[in-house]
C-alpha cells in the first residue's frame, strides 16, 4: 500500500485557501447572473414601455414645489397667466354670491356685451320695432295731426325755421295723435277693446325715443293745443256765466232797489299753469323755456320757467304775474318748496310732465316727484313721461305705480344713429405713450386744422351752407368733475380755446356757456349786411367784409372751441351745433355711452365721435360698441 504523499503547503495557508474558494466560486456566479439580467432587461427594453410609465414622477400626497420670486422666477409655467385675462372665480366665492351651478348663456353669444352696468336697459323686442316702423310710414306732414291751425303754422315758423324739407319724426307721429286724443275718445277706444278703465283718473304715457329725435316738441305742441282749447272754453263759459250774472242782478235790483250785495271780486289765475313740465337741471329749464317763448310768438299764451339760480324776486315776479300763467318749466325741489307755502300753484294741473324721467324718478328725486304728482291728481288729466332710455330700474317703477302706462317708444330706441361715426385712439402707442392729455390735444388739432364732410343742402337748405363757415364746436367728455378744469388748462397751454362746465361752475358762466354750443344762428339776410357796413364805416371801424385779427405770438388752433365738461350736459341738452364729440374716458355704462354720442346726429346731421383707450381701458367694451353701431342695433 502506499504511503499518502504529504503537501508542501503547510496548515495555515490550506485554512486561508478553504475559507477564501467559496467566496470567488460565489463571485463569479454573481457575476454571470447579473450579465444574464441586464441582457434580458436590454431586450425588454425594446420591445415595451416600463409599467411605472403612467405614474407620477412625484407621490399625490406631496405639495408642487413653490416657484421662487427671482429674476428668472415663473419660466417654467405649465399655463399661461396672461395679466389683463379676467381671472375665474373660486367655488368659494360663487358660493357666496349664490351662483354655482348657473351659466350665462349670453357668453356663448358673439355681441355678449362687457359693461358691468349694461343689464340696466331694458330690451325691446325686433318684432314691436318693425311692426311700429310700418306703421309710421303712413305719416309724413304735419298736416294728418289735428292741431289748431296757429300751432301747426308755428312749427314752421319758430319751432323749426329755415329748413326746406319739414316732416315730422317718429317719436312725433307716435305722440302727438296719442296726446291730442280727449278723453271721452280715449274711452270709447278702451271699450271698443274690450279693456278695464284705469284706476287712475287721467292718462299716462311714456315717449322713448332716442336723442335727438324731436321729443321736447313731441309734448310741447299737443300740451299747447290743449292749453289753447281750454282757454277758449272758459271765454265761452265766462261769458255764459257773467250772462246769468247780469240777469239775476237786473232781477235784484227790480225788488230790492236800496239792498245790493257787495260783488265778489273775480277769481285770479296767476300762480295757477294750466301746464308743468318738471326737468332735472337748470340748464334744461332754460332750453325748454326759450322753445316756449319761441312757439308764444305765434300761439298767444303765458309762459314762465323757474330754476334756482333765480333770485327769489325774479321767481315770485313770474309766478306770481296779474295776467297769469299758463306753462311753467321748473325743477322737482324747486317746485315742491314752492307748492308747500302755495299750495293753489297745483290746483288747475291739466298737464304734466317728466322730461328726462329716468333721472326724475331715481333715488334722489322720486319722493319728490311722487309728491307733485299725488298733489295734481285731482285735477290732472294727462302724465307724459319722457326718457331717451329706459334703464331697469325706471322699467320697475313704472310696472309698480303705472301699470296701465301707454309706451310710445320708436324703432330706434337704445341705439346710436349710424351717421355718427366711432373713431378709437390708442393713448399706449406712440407719440402718446399713455399721456391721455397729450392724446386729446393731438385730436382736437387734427379735427381743427382738417376740413369737414358736410351733408347736402338737400337736408337743411341754404341754413347748410351759412353753418358750414361757422366755428367748429367740439365737446370733451369726463368721467370726474375735478378733472374737467385740468384737462381745460392743459389744452389751453397747448394753444386751444377751451373751456369747463360742471356742478363747481357758476350759474350765470354755464348759461353763457351752453349759448355758444346750443344756438344755431340764422344766417343774416341782405339788408342786416348792408347795415353793419354802414355802422362800421360811420363809427371809423373796420369794415364788415374785412375783419381784422390781433396778431398773437403764440400759436393758437383758429375757429375751433372746445367745451370740457361731465354728464350735466349730456342730457337733453340740444347740442345741433357740436360735430365732435370726444370721450376721454371710456364712459361706465350703456346709458352713458347713448347719452355722450347722443349729442351728435340730431336732425339728422352727420357727427363724429372719439374714443380715447387706455392700458386699464375696456377696449373688449369699445369694439362691442362700435360693432353695434355699424349694424344700427340697440345697446342691450
Amino acid at each position: 500500500m502506499p504511503l499518502p504523499i504529504r503537501s508542501s503547503i503547510c496548515f495555515l495557508c490550506q485554512t486561508k485557501a478553504t475559507l477564501i474558494a467559496p467566496s470567488i466560486l460565489l463571485a463569479s456566479w454573481q457575476t454571470t447572473r447579473g450579465m444574464a439580467t441586464a441582457r434580458l432587461r436590454r431586450k425588454a427594453a425594446r420591445m415595451a414601455l416600463s409599467p411605472d410609465v403612467s405614474k407620477p414622477s412625484l407621490p399625490s400626497t406631496t405639495k408642487p414645489r413653490r416657484e421662487r420670486a427671482g429674476p428668472f422666477a415663473s419660466m417654467n409655467q405649465t399655463q399661461a397667466r396672461i395679466r389683463d385675462a379676467p381671472r375665474t372665480r373660486s367655488q368659494a366665492a360663487l358660493k357666496r354670491s349664490g351662483e354655482e351651478g348657473k351659466t350665462d348663456k349670453r357668453k356663448d353669444s358673439p355681441l355678449y356685451k362687457a359693461l358691468k352696468m349694461q343689464e340696466t336697459l331694458t330690451a325691446v323686442p325686433y318684432g314691436r320695432r318693425t311692426a311700429i316702423k310700418s306703421r309710421l310710414a303712413n305719416i309724413t306732414s304735419f298736416d294728418h295731426f289735428p292741431l289748431l291751425p296757429a300751432v301747426r303754422q308755428s312749427i314752421f315758423l319758430q319751432a323749426l325755421p329755415g329748413l326746406s324739407d319739414v316732416s315730422p319724426t317718429p317719436i312725433q307721429r307716435l305722440a302727438i295723435p296719442e296726446l291730442l286724443l280727449d278723453e271721452s275718445k280715449r274711452k270709447k277706444q278702451l271699450k271698443k277693446a274690450g279693456d278695464e278703465e284705469s284706476e287712475y283718473n287721467f292718462d299716462q304715457y311714456l315717449l322713448a325715443a332716442e336723442t335727438g329725435s324731436g321729443k321736447t316738441l313731441a309734448y310741447l305742441l299737443p300740451i299747447v293745443d290743449a292749453v289753447k282749447r281750454a282757454e277758449a272754453l272758459e271765454v265761452e263759459e265766462q261769458k255764459a256765466i257773467d250772462e246769468q250774472k247780469a240777469q239775476e242782478r237786473q232781477e235784484i235790483t227790480k225788488h230790492k232797489a236800496f239792498s245790493l250785495e257787495p260783488e265778489e271780486p273775480p277769481m285770479t289765475n296767476a300762480a295757477r299753469p294750466r301746464a308743468i313740465i318738471l326737468v332735472p337741471t337748470s340748464e334744461l329749464v332754460s332750453q325748454v323755456g326759450a322753445k316756449l317763448k319761441e312757439l308764444a310768438h305765434t300761439v298767444k299764451y303765458r309762459s314762465g320757467e323757474i330754476s334756482s339760480t333765480f333770485t327769489p324776486r325774479r321767481i315770485k315776479n313770474t309766478l306770481f304775474h296779474p295776467a297769469g300763467i299758463d306753462i311753467l318749466v321748473s325743477t322737482p325741489h324747486l317746485l315742491g318748496s314752492v307748492a308747500k307755502s302755495n299750495p293753489n300753484i297745483l290746483s288747475r294741473v291739466t298737464h304734466l310732465v317728466l322730461d328726462e324721467a329716468d333721472s326724475l324718478m331715481d333715488r334722489s328725486f322720486i319722493p319728490t316727484t311722487t309728491e307733485i304728482i299725488a298733489k295734481v291728481n285731482p285735477s290732472l288729466q294727462k302724465l307724459i313721461l319722457c326718457s331717451a332710455t329706459i334703464p331697469r330700474s325706471l322699467d320697475n317703477q313704472l310696472r309698480k305705480r303705472f301699470p296701465d302706462m301707454q309706451r310710445l317708444t320708436t324703432p330706434n330706441l337704445h341705439a346710436i344713429p349710424r351717421r355718427v361715426q366711432l373713431g378709437v385712439v390708442d393713448i399706449e402707442k406712440e407719440p402718446y405713450r399713455g399721456n391721455r392729455d397729450l392724446a386729446c390735444a393731438d385730436v382736437i388739432w387734427s379735427i381743427g386744422k382738417a376740413g369737414d364732410r358736410h351733408e347736402s343742402s338737400e337736408t337743411w337748405g341754404p341754413l347748410n351752407a351759412y353753418m358750414e363757415q361757422k366755428t367748429k364746436k367740439i365737446m370733451v367728455f369726463v368721467n370726474e368733475r375735478e378733472e374737467a378744469e385740468e384737462v381745460t388748462k392743459f389744452l389751453q397751454s397747448k394753444g386751444i380755446d377751451a373751456v369747463s362746465l360742471s356742478r363747481d361752475t357758476d350759474s350765470r358762466k354755464q348759461e353763457e356757456t351752453l349759448n355758444e354750443f346750443t344756438e344755431v344762428k340764422l344766417p343774416p339776410t341782405a339788408e342786416e349786411i348792408m347795415l353793419n357796413k354802414k355802422k362800421n364805416r360811420a363809427s371809423g371801424g373796420i369794415p364788415f367784409d374785412l375783419p381784422e385779427r390781433p396778431q398773437e405770438h403764440t400759436r393758437r388752433l383758429p375757429d375751433t372751441k372746445v367745451l370740457v365738461t361731465t354728464d350735466i350736459a349730456s342730457r337733453g341738452i340740444d347740442t345741433l351745433a357740436v360735430k365732435t364729440v370726444i370721450l376721454y374716458h371710456v364712459p361706465h355704462t350703456t346709458i352713458d355711452f347713448i347719452h355722450r354720442l347722443g349729442r351728435l346726429g340730431r336732425m339728422g346731421k352727420r357727427g363724429r365721435g372719439v374714443v380715447l383707450v387706455g392700458k386699464k381701458d375696456r377696449k373688449d367694451v369699445v369694439r362691442e360698441v362700435r360693432e353695434g353701431m355699424f349694424r344700427g342695433q340697440a345697446l342691450i
